[in-house]
């Protein structure tokens, strides 16, 4: 299976040392010793407040309902903690919506989100293209049937990397932009009509599963006919054009300004910034640092400037803290080429959700590639039509957990397991204000103090560390203990202290409700909790690596339960039941047999294992899915997808009724007994080997100086006119080899500064050298093609004044640039599909 690149650079803290943190502390060598890590955490929670926020129609036809007040989202009247991903329709084949929105769904998403690009629908002055990749309804009732909800992003402003933020040229270069100029308004209510034709009878009024709009996007501007106004004159458009949903939102970084009470702002945070013009490696960045007084999290790259704090700011005590844009990837911008690995990703989960964060919404979660326009001419952001970043042209991957092929990368296994517990706990979360710890970082650049901090409501709550931060090493935080003063006790866990890793980052429970059994605490995180009936219920943890797993439980008696393993030693201490020396697996941990209630069977598996966890709805009830293969389901079956290897493997709990069957091209589904708890499967599809063969065409001649220039005044992308530098070769893949096949992905091995593939003159994609793989389907309607292929690599200069991770950096020797193809390699793609 493919895996991104993971590209680490680790710097040794150049912070000063510190000492006397805390009581019992001392800090010495980039180490801390024996240190108590003390939250008060015993103040009353409030209730929370009424938002003063006049949203949309919120009942659907069923009755059921959604709503909103000052701390969190509700669903039929209960707390809610969706998680949110971005997705962009027309950046992808009509043809593999479906099939991606369910993906998407079995990584644990519960709303998509996407932009609507108007340059994209608009290119032509009254001609709207709603057809194919464009079809926005179509992409809608697909997301429905795939289970999800949808935001849709209708701009007419979006930004997203594309040319002049989505606006089409022929508005930009005829009137004002992004304010209440009469000739403009009147094109964005044509714009938000043709919108609310797409959705109409798909909104969640309507029964369907359209819940929010957000208006415009990173809108600081102030003046005449813009801020407030702007936004408030852009929401009486949509409502007219008949968008009444629940939700009405604005991004709400660097400034944003907007009228109080018509729109809640929503969040994000990215682990580099690769819209900045440093070749250098940035300082450590904010968003690894838990936040207290504000939701901003530092340069999130918007492309106009503020002059005072924003609205989201003053507002922040009477809205929800929602996110929209935490990074799941970064997009590769010409001058900044940043690669970040899986746990870069998902570390910052801890923090946003330990800061207060109630919707989990990220930037990109899905990759895709800018259709063609009209013409030819390119759509994306380009410093050649006035935009501050130079993006690649075709590629907008983004090193999102989806690729733009729909390949599984291995930041998604490493953001599934917090996926799964916002899924079953995050109700419970919800509701609970933030915590701050005695003693935090003062800054982001402080890598010695811990970071850590508690979200509780009353005896109730749940820990959240974070010892990660990107291309630098934290002071391991060793012996440590917790003690977390609560309404009516203190806990302090675990019950010896313990070492917390550099690199290490997790979730702990404090009095988590079990169906009745109070789990004082846990030192593993919680992923679901499946019901299963009269049988019990079923607790699922991830062991946090490094840490010795420990379960606290009240009101159990040593013979009430009984223990997974022959190692695992069962006490009592203070008044619980301490259960210590529990080795993490698929068996069952611990059992509990409760008078009058029913079982309560405890696993805890490796973080391995929790990373190939997924809980899907199979044979008509839930069921943990254990697969080291990418995995969903559609149309009641199970689809496992593996790159590279046709071997098959899976684990199911509970056991499936009766024996499942597969694809009649598929070779015999075998039983592979029990691992544990769970039933085991595997197969083996015919193998294909693919092969390309590589001719060159032309060596490179001598690539111009890179030039500084643009609104950034930094380096700028070539000129089309430089690609006559490029080497290129030919590239031919036998159509035959791919029968039998889901996909087949060109994997394309190059040190260069830009890479081009085309068919005949028609580029297929485009990808800027960093190091981090470059694939290509040869199945996708947009790239796959019957003939040859070219490649061409535009030569890096060794003087080019951009950023590439250090594990990239070409050693040129005494050449003064390179263009190199280092292999190209198809990896087979199969798929198996499993009818329970």
């Amino acid at each position: 299976m493919l895996l991104s690149t993971s590209i680490k650079l680790r710097r040794r803290a150049g912070a000063a040392l510190i000492t006397g943190l805390f009581a019992g502390a001392a800090t010495y060598a980039g180490v801390s010793a024996a240190a108590t890590l003390r939250i008060d955490a015993s103040a009353a929670t409030p209730a929370p407040a009424a938002a003063a926020l006049r949203m949309g129609s919120a009942v659907a036809p069923n009755g059921d309902t959604l709503g909103v007040n000052a701390r969190y989202l509700t669903r039929n009247g209960a707390p809610w903690l969706p998680v949110m991903g971005e997705f962009h329709y027309s950046r992808t084949p009509e043809s593999q919506w479906l099939a991606e929105l369910q993906k998407m769904k079995a990584a644990g998403i519960d709303i998509v989100a996407s932009y609507v690009m108007w340059n994209h629908h608009e290119e032509v002055a009254g001609k709207f293209d709603w057809k194919n990749q464009r079809n926005l309804r179509r992409y809608v009732q697909l997301a429905a049937q795939a289970g999800l909800d949808v935001v849709v992003r209708v701009g007419p402003w979006a930004h997203a990397e594309v040319r002049y933020g989505g606006v089409p040229d022929w508005v930009v270069n005829s009137m004002p932009t992004r304010r209440n100029d009469a000739q403009y308004m009147a094109l964005v209510e044509k714009l938000y009509r043709e919108i609310g034709q797409q959705l109409k009878g798909q909104l969640w009024k309507d029964g369907g599963r359209v819940i929010g709009i957000q208006l415009e996007n990173e809108y600081n501007l102030d003046g005449p006919g813009q801020g407030k106004a702007h936004i408030a004159a852009l929401k009486q458009l949509a409502l007219k054009a008949g968008l009444d949903v629940p939700y009405y939102t604005v991004t709400g970084w660097d400034g944003t300004i907007y009228p109080h009470g018509e729109v809640t702002p929503v969040f994000g945070g990215y682990p580099d910034e690769p819209w900045g013009t440093s070749t250098k490696e940035l300082p450590p960045k904010e968003t690894y640092a838990f936040r207290f007084d504000t939701r901003v999290s530092g340069d999130l790259g918007a492309q106009t400037a503020a002059h005072a704090p924003g609205s989201a700011e003053t507002d922040k005590d009477v809205t929800p803290f929602l996110g929209a844009e935490y990074g799941a990837g970064l997009p590769f911008m010409y001058r900044r080429r940043t690669v970040v690995s899986a746990d870069d990703i998902a570390s910052m989960l801890p923090v946003q959700l330990g800061s207060g964060v109630n919707l989990m919404g990220y930037y990109m979660f899905h990759g895709g590639r800018n259709p063609t326009a009209l013409g030819g001419t390119s759509m994306e952001e380009s410093t050649l039509s006035g935009g501050y970043n130079d993006t690649t042209m075709i590629s907008y991957d983004f090193q999102a957990p989806l690729g733009p092929d729909g390949q599984q990368r291995k930041v998604l296994e490493k953001l599934r397991p917090f996926h799964l517990f916002l899924h079953d706990f995050g109700s419970r979360l919800a509701p609970m204000t933030v915590r701050k710890p005695e003693v935090s970082p003062a800054t982001p650049d402080d890598l010695q103090a811990p970071r850590f901090a508690v979200r509780s409501a009353g005896e109730r709550g749940f820990l959240f560390v974070n010892n990660h931060v990107r291309q630098y090493d934290m002071a391991p935080q060793q012996a440590s203990q917790f003690e977390i003063k609560l309404p009516g006790q203190t806990l302090t866990l675990p019950s010896k202290p313990v070492d917390i890793a550099q690199g290490a980052y997790f979730i702990w429970p404090l009095n988590l409700d079990l169906d009745g059994t109070n789990l004082s605490y846990a030192t593993a995180q919680p992923l679901a909790l499946l019901d299963q009936g009269r049988s019990g219920v079923l607790a699922v943890f991830s062991a946090s690596a490094g840490v010795p797993v420990e379960l606290a439980l009240d009101g159990v008696t040593g013979q009430q339960v009984q223990a997974g393993g022959a190692s695992v030693n069962v006490n009592t201490s203070n008044g619980r039941l301490l259960v210590s020396d529990i080795q993490p697996g698929s068996s069952v941990a611990l059992s509990v047999q409760r008078q009058g209630a029913r079982p309560l069977s405890i696993v805890v598996l490796t973080p391995e294992q929790a990373q190939q966890l997924s809980v899907v709805q199979l044979a008509g009830q839930r069921r943990l899915l254990l697969s080291a293969q990418q995995n969903y389901v559609a149309d009641g079956a199970l689809q496992l997808r593996s790159v590279g290897s046709n071997h098959f493997r899976f684990g199911v709990y509970p056991p499936l009724p009766k024996p499942p069957r597969t694809d009649a091209a598929a070779s015999v589904l075998r039983a592979g007994g029990n691992d544990g708890l769970f039933q085991t499967f595997s197969a083996e599809l015919p193998a294909r080997s693919v092969t390309a063969e590589i001719t060159p065409v032309r060596e490179a001649q001598e690539a111009p100086p890179v030039v500084i220039g643009g609104a950034a005044r930094a380096a700028i992308q070539p000129a089309p006119e430089s690609f006559k530098a490029a080497a290129a070769w030919r590239i031919s893949v036998p159509q035959e080899q791919l029968r039998g096949l889901d996909d087949a992905l060109l994997q394309i091995d190059f040190v260069g500064d830009i890479g081009r593939l085309f068919a005949g003159t028609r580029m297929l994609d485009d990808w800027y050298y960093s190091g981090y793989p470059w694939q290509v389907s040869l199945r996708s309607p947009q790239t796959a093609a019957t003939g040859p292929l070219t490649l061409a690599v535009l030569p890096l200069r060794a003087d080019a004044p951009i950023y590439l991770p250090r594990e990239a950096r070409p050693d040129f020797g005494a050449a003064s640039q390179i263009a190199r193809l280092r292999g190209v390699s198809v990896l087979p793609v199969y798929r198996l599909r499993v009818t329970p």
